[in-house]
């Protein structure tokens, strides 16, 4: 198996479950992985035989500065929903990394993450 992967993309959103996360907004940080076969995409050098690393971006983009959500885990889930469905004939599967690296709470962290994994990868 290969694998394409976006690392620490950083977008701005309005994501949270308290009031001063969806008026205010934060940034969030993206990780993706693409489960890929990239083989012939590195015998020919084509394009249409990859995953545009660009076209993901814009989509992760889309929905992280989109419709606001309670839940990073809703966030997550949508990213990797839309990968899957978007490139079903490249991508076997998908790991989303959504990190919240100032959320909120009182105390002394690096961040706060959710981690999923969907497919085979």
């Amino acid at each position: 198996m290969d694998y394409i992967h976006l690392n620490d993309l950083q977008f701005y959103g309005y994501h949270g479950a308290l009031p001063e996360e969806t008026k205010l907004g934060q940034i969030f940080q993206v990780t993706i992985t693409l489960a890929c076969d990239l083989k012939k995409a590195g015998e020919t050098d084509d394009l249409d035989a990859t995953v545009n690393y660009a076209e993901v971006f814009e989509l992760c983009k889309e929905i992280v500065e989109g419709k606001p959500y309670l839940l990073i885990e809703a966030v997550a889930e949508r990213i990797a929903t839309r990968i899957l469905e978007e490139y079903a004939s490249k991508v076997s599967g998908c790991r989303i990394q959504l990190v919240k690296p100032n959320p909120p709470i009182a105390g002394h962290y690096a961040s706060v993450a959710v981690d999923i994994t969907r497919g085979t990868i």
